[in-house]
């Protein structure tokens, strides 16, 4: 799990900073790689390498709706569902993110590790050699 902090301008004009919570569990992770028959790793290769600017936008957004929910205050859930995906999506925070990840590649490769179980970080970031400055939830 990967605690990212935004900086945005509402839509009241409002500039604030909120933390974000982004999580993709195993079983999630399961699922990535049986829909695409390949590994974690490849598929975060291959976003790093991809020259289409549409597919790597299409990919981005994927990868943040997919991993965004709200952790609960005791830590024992992760909530994720199609409405707080709608409402991230249609927020101001979204943007920033988007485009953040989108013309970062140092963020993206930070968002990508950070977003998985804490027991894998480490293999991944060894595989593509990604510094270790993750600000990782405990």
């Amino acid at each position: 799990m990967i605690k990212w902090p935004i900086t945005f301008t509402d839509y009241n004009d409002v500039e604030m900073t909120e933390d974000f919570y982004f999580n993709l569990n195993k079983a999630e992770l399961a699922k990535m790689q049986l829909d695409a028959n390949g590994t974690y790793e490849a598929y975060l290769e291959r976003i790093s390498n991809e020259r289409n600017l549409k597919a790597l936008g299409d990919e981005f957004r994927n990868l943040i709706l997919m991993s965004y929910g709200q952790k609960s205050d005791d830590g024992r859930t992760f909530r994720k569902n199609q409405q707080l995906r709608d409402d991230f999506e249609q927020s101001a925070a979204y943007s920033v993110l988007f485009m953040e990840l989108l013309t970062d590649s140092d963020k993206a490769s930070k968002f990508a590790i950070g977003i998985l179980p804490k027991d894998l970080q480490g293999d991944v970031e060894n595989q593509m050699n990604v510094p270790k400055t993750l600000d990782v939830v405990k």
